[in-house]
């Protein structure tokens, strides 16, 4: 954990410089009085879930993404159904491929153990995504902080709003700026499928029947399709999984975007980065033959995606269990 915790902070020092978005209320030394050890417990634990399942650290990342895209940062995506509540886990983007929420329960008893009801669910969402980053060699970035936790779900929200992995590119485009996030956020941020799996069922229509007239994407490496059809056939094996990136799969770095160059994306939704504009195609080009520049845009595009209309103040509440609401 030293060596892990040396690379965050050398992290950090290279995005030191990521401009903070005004407003949201969030401070990234909130929790420097009322629980100065809270940044250290995440990273530790995040450090020992990736060591445990090179996996987890693209969907500790992913749990983030598919939170703040539903009515804010706020870690509805973590509550459980109950009588009250119809958990976001149950939605398309979520069933079947969520994961990571052990791990989140695994934090959140350590800071309740050093610091009841003090840090919300939704800043350990923000912090691992941090630190998922960092333990598979990407960018660090100073994370604002202060977020409280919602007191509902909205399955509609996770169903309507996050992007979805057949969606076109005006369609990827507006639920992008709908979250007040732009164009060269959305392609930064799709960067993070550098690590990760998809499943069969999100990619399979590419290989056999795109557009409904029983052809495979031409935008696809016709090498790559028939790599991938063994373990994704026409039909059955429906969660069978696929590295995003088969060339680095758990490392964060560039590879994604010169993947996306030789056609060989995954989904739909990240060949069209190429194909769909000349805004977007420019800045695949641009992460491709720059690294730097990347990491610097995802760190800042990480910043302003978790500024996404969080509660502050006396809104919302700090869960003592991120699976759900408070007994008052």
């Amino acid at each position: 954990m030293a060596m892990f915790a040396v690379a965050l902070v050398a992290a950090l020092l290279f995005s030191v410089s990521s401009a903070f978005p005004s407003g949201g209320q969030l401070d990234p030394h909130f929790y420097d009085h009322s629980c100065p050890q809270a940044q250290q417990i995440v990273a530790s634990i995040v450090g020992k879930a990736h060591n445990r399942d090179p996996r987890m650290a693209a969907s500790l990342l992913r749990l983030h993404f598919h939170d703040c895209f539903v009515k804010g940062c706020d870690a509805s995506i973590l509550l459980d159904s109950s009588a009250s509540v119809t958990s976001e886990k149950r939605s398309i983007p979520n069933k079947d491929s969520a994961r990571g929420f052990e791990v989140v329960d695994e934090i959140k008893a350590a800071l309740e153990a050093a610091c009841p009801r003090t840090v919300s669910c939704a800043d350990v969402l923000a912090l691992a995504a941090r630190d998922s980053t960092v333990v598979t060699g990407g960018p660090g970035w100073i994370v604002p902080l202060g977020r409280r936790d919602s007191l509902g779900a909205s399955i509609q929200g996770s169903n309507n709003d996050i992007p979805a992995p057949n969606n076109t590119l005006p369609t990827i485009i507006t639920k992008f700026k709908l979250q007040g996030l732009d164009t060269v956020d959305l392609v930064a941020l799709l960067g993070s499928h550098t690590i990760g799996n998809a499943r069969c069922t999100s990619f399979r229509q590419r290989l056999y029947n795109q557009t409904g007239n029983g052809l495979p994407d031409f935008t696809l490496d016709p090498a790559a399709a028939a790599i991938l059809r063994p373990g994704c056939p026409r039909s059955g094996g429906d969660q069978n999984l696929f590295f995003l990136d088969h060339v680095t799969p758990f490392k964060f770095d560039n590879q994604y975007y010169k993947n996306l160059l030789l056609r060989q994306g995954l989904l739909s939704s990240d060949e069209v980065l190429l194909t769909g504009s000349p805004a977007t195609a420019g800045l695949v080009k641009l992460y491709a033959a720059n690294q730097g520049i990347f990491f610097k845009h995802f760190a800042q595009s990480m910043v302003k995606m978790g500024n996404v209309s969080p509660l502050t103040g006396g809104k919302g509440e700090i869960r003592s269990n991120c699976r759900r609401v408070n007994r008052n």
